[in-house]
C-alpha cells in the first residue's frame, strides 16, 4: 500500500523525468541534479508498485538481447557487485566455425536452443543440471533453406530465422513446439532474415531482414522488417515494413547523417531500401514500437508494429575521441598500451540493441560494435589516407608529437573512405568503425546518447589483462585489435534483478562479459566481469588443430546473450546463457549478486 506521499510522487513521475530529458545535453550538471532527484524520489515509489509485475517476465524472448527477466532475488535489495560463476559448457562443433551463436531458453522444459551455424541447425540442450548440459537433438531446416541466423522462444513456441540457399532470395521463419520439438509451420519473409524476436505478449513475431548484397555486389536485396501476427499460430498473418517510401528521401537522409552509399558492381547506386540493412530488433515494453539497428548505416529505424510501417530513421552520429573519457588505443604496432585521445570520430554502428523502461520512458541500449561495408570489389575500409588529409588539423601537435600517418599513431587504424571528405578532396574528419563502448539513448530524442561508457571497457581490459590487452578471439596476441574496433562490444541483453535493471554486454574480441547497473541511465555502474580464457597458446593451438575441444583455451567470441530470471532458472539463481561462436561453445553462468 502506498502512502499519500509516495502516491503523489508516482503520479508526477512523468513530469519529473520529462523535465530532466528536456534539459540540453550539454548542461550535464543540471541533468545530473535533476536525475538524482527523479531517481531518488521516483524509483522507490515505482518499485513499491511492483516493478516485476510491470516488466512481464520475457526472459529468453529475444535471444541475444532485449528481453527483461524479472522476479529475481529481493526487490528491496540494492546490489553493488555480481560474481559470474561458470557452470556447465557444451561444445557444439569445431573451432571458429560459428557452431554456437544465438541462444534462447524455454523455462518449462529447461532447454536452451542454440544456433549452430556450422551444421545449419539449432541444437537443443537440456539444462536441468546447469553444471552438466546434455544434448537432446537438433532442429533441422535443410528442406527449407540454408543457415539459421537467429532463434527466439516465447511460451511454448520456438521461432527460427532461416536464410534462403541463395541469400538474396526470400527467407523463412520456421516455428516449432518447444516441448515436443515438432514443426508447426514455415512463414516466408524477406531476404536474409538475420534476427527474430517476439513482442512481450507473444502475439507478434518481428524479423529483421538484412537484405545484404550477393558476394559479387550484383544484386542488392532490399532490407525490411516482417511483422507476423501469430495469435492463430496455424494461420499467421505477415505484413512487411518496407523502406521503399524513403527512396525519394535519399539525400535528406544522407544530410541527416544516415550512411547511404552502396554502389553495385555495374556502377549503379543502391536505392535507400536496398542500402539499409536491418540487423537487430528491440521492442518497447508496451509492444507498440520496434527499434531496429541499421548497423552499416549507423542508424536506428522506428517501426509502428500495429501498422507494420517505418515511422522514422534516426542517424546516430559519432563520438569524439579527442575528448577526455573517450580515449582509445589506435595502434597494433606500438608495442604498448597507449589509451589516449586522438583527433578522430568513432561511429556508433550498433549490432545488438535492447530496451528497458522507467515509467513510460523507453531507453535503448546499444552495443557499439562497428562494421565496414565490403562486397565484391567494393570496400570502404582504408588506412590513414596520407596526402589526402587536412594537414592543418592532422599535424604532429594533434598526434602527440608523431606524424599522424605513423604506424604508432593513426597509420594503422581502419577508417571509412566514404565519410568526412570535403569538396576539395581532403579528409577534414576521419571516422573509425564502432565506438568501443555501449550507450543508452532516450528514444524520444536520439540525437546523442544520454550515457556512453567511453573508454571504460578498454581501460578495464588493459588493467585486468595487460599481457593480452586487445587480443582477438582466435589468438592471444597482445594489442592485436587496437587498430580495428578494440574489444568490440557486440551483444547486449537486459535483466531485472530485484529493483535494479542490469545490462550484460559481450565483448566479441577479448571474450569478456561485463555487467552494468543501468537503473539510473546517466549514473551507470560496473558490477562485474567474467572471462574464461586461459590465454594458453598451446591450448589454443590444439583447439585450432582440432586435437582438443574447441574451447580448450576458454570460451571465445561471445555472440548471443540471454538472461534467465531466478524464477525460471533450473538452479533457482539468475543465469546468463552465452553462445560463443569461435570456441563453438554455449556456457551457463550462475549469477551471485552481492550488496
Amino acid at each position: 500500500m502506498l502512502d499519500a506521499n509516495h502516491a503523489s510522487i508516482l503520479a508526477n513521475k512523468d513530469q519529473l523525468i520529462t523535465k530532466w530529458i528536456t534539459v540540453a545535453p550539454a548542461d550535464q550538471k543540471l541533468r545530473r541534479k535533476l536525475a538524482r532527484t527523479a531517481i531518488s524520489l521516483v524509483m522507490p515509489a515505482f518499485f513499491i508498485t511492483g516493478l516485476a509485475a510491470c516488466n512481464e517476465d520475457n526472459n529468453g524472448i529475444n535471444g541475444m538481447g532485449g528481453g527483461i527477466g524479472t522476479g529475481d532475488v529481493s526487490v528491496g535489495s540494492v546490489y553493488s557487485k555480481v560474481n559470474f560463476v561458470p557452470a556447465g559448457s557444451y561444445v557444439h562443433g569445431s573451432f571458429d566455425e560459428s557452431a554456437a551463436e544465438i541462444i534462447a531458453f524455454h523455462p518449462a522444459s529447461r532447454r536452451s536452443f542454440v544456433v549452430n551455424a556450422q551444421n545449419k541447425k539449432v541444437d537443443v540442450i537440456d539444462l536441468t543440471d546447469i553444471n552438466s548440459p546434455k544434448f537432446i537433438s537438433s532442429l533441422d531446416v535443410a528442406d527449407i533453406g540454408s543457415t539459421v541466423n537467429s532463434v527466439a522462444v516465447h511460451g511454448d513456441i520456438v521461432a527460427l530465422a532461416v536464410q534462403a540457399n541463395i541469400k538474396t532470395d526470400k527467407g523463412h521463419v520456421v516455428l516449432y513446439n518447444a516441448s515436443t520439438l515438432e514443426r508447426i509451420s514455415s512463414i516466408e519473409v524477406g531476404a536474409l532474415p538475420d534476427m527474430v524476436t517476439f513482442t512481450a505478449d507473444g502475439n507478434t513475431l518481428l524479423v529483421a531482414n538484412e537484405g545484404e548484397p550477393d558476394d559479387d555486389y550484383i544484386i542488392d536485396a532490399e532490407g525490411s522488417v516482417s511483422v507476423i501476427n501469430i495469435i492463430d499460430i496455424n494461420r499467421p498473418i505477415v505484413k512487411t515494413a518496407s523502406f521503399d517510401s524513403y527512396n525519394s528521401q535519399k539525400q535528406s537522409l544522407i544530410d541527416s547523417g544516415v550512411r547511404i552509399f552502396g554502389q553495385k558492381a555495374d556502377g549503379s547506386m543502391s536505392s535507400v531500401a536496398e542500402d539499409l540493412e536491418p540487423e537487430y530488433i528491440a521492442v518497447s515494453q508496451d509492444g507498440k514500437t520496434a527499434y531496429v539497428s541499421l548497423q552499416e548505416n549507423n542508424a536506428i529505424a522506428l517501426i509502428d508494429i500495429n501498422s507494420a510501417t517505418v515511422t522514422g530513421i534516426k542517424a546516430l552520429g559519432a563520438k569524439d575521441h579527442a575528448q577526455v573519457s573517450n580515449e582509445l588505443d589506435v595502434s597494433d604496432k606500438d608495442g604498448a598500451i597507449n589509451i589516449t585521445t586522438w583527433p578522430i570520430m568513432g561511429m556508433y554502428m550498433p549490432d545488438a540493441i535492447a530496451t528497458y523502461s522507467i515509467g513510460k520512458k523507453t531507453y535503448l541500449v546499444t552495443a557499439n560494435e562497428g562494421d565496414a561495408r565490403e562486397w565484391g570489389n567494393f570496400s570502404e575500409e582504408m588506412r590513414y589516407p596520407k596526402g589526402q588529409v587536412n594537414t592543418g588539423k592532422y599535424d604532429a601537435s594533434a598526434c602527440h608529437g608523431l606524424d599522424c600517418a605513423d604506424k604508432k599513431a593513426l597509420g594503422r587504424l581502419a577508417f571509412s573512405s566514404v565519410m568526412g571528405r570535403g569538396n576539395d578532396g581532403l579528409y577534414n574528419t576521419l571516422y573509425s568503425f564502432g565506438a568501443r563502448s555501449f550507450s543508452i539513448w532516450d528514444t524520444e530524442n536520439m540525437s546523442t546518447p544520454i550515457y556512453d561508457s567511453g573508454s571504460l571497457m578498454e581501460k578495464y581490459i588493459a588493467e585486468k589483462y595487460p599481457n593480452n590487452f586487445n587480443a582477438s578471439n582466435d589468438n592471444n596476441g597482445f594489442d592485436n585489435r587496437s587498430d580495428n574496433k578494440g574489444v568490440e562490444p557486440e551483444g547486449v541483453t537486459i535483466g531485472q534483478v530485484g529493483s535494479q535493471t542490469i545490462a550484460f554486454v559481450g565483448l566479441e574480441r577479448i571474450s569478456s562479459i561485463m555487467a552494468f547497473d543501468v537503473t539510473d541511465p546517466i549514473n551507470v555502474k560496473l558490477l562485474g566481469e567474467i572471462n574464461t580464457r586461459s590465454f594458453d597458446d598451446a591450448k589454443l593451438s590444439a583447439a585450432h588443430a582440432g586435437t582438443a575441444l574447441a574451447n580448450a583455451d576458454g570460451d571465445l567470441g561471445p555472440e548471443g546473450l540471454t538472461f534467465v530470471s531466478s524464477k525460471n532458472s533450473p538452479s533457482g539463481k539468475p543465469l546468463l546463457l552465452v553462445g560463443f561462436e569461435v570456441s563453438g561453445s554455449s556456457r551457463v553462468f550462475e549469477l551471485d549478486f552481492l550488496k
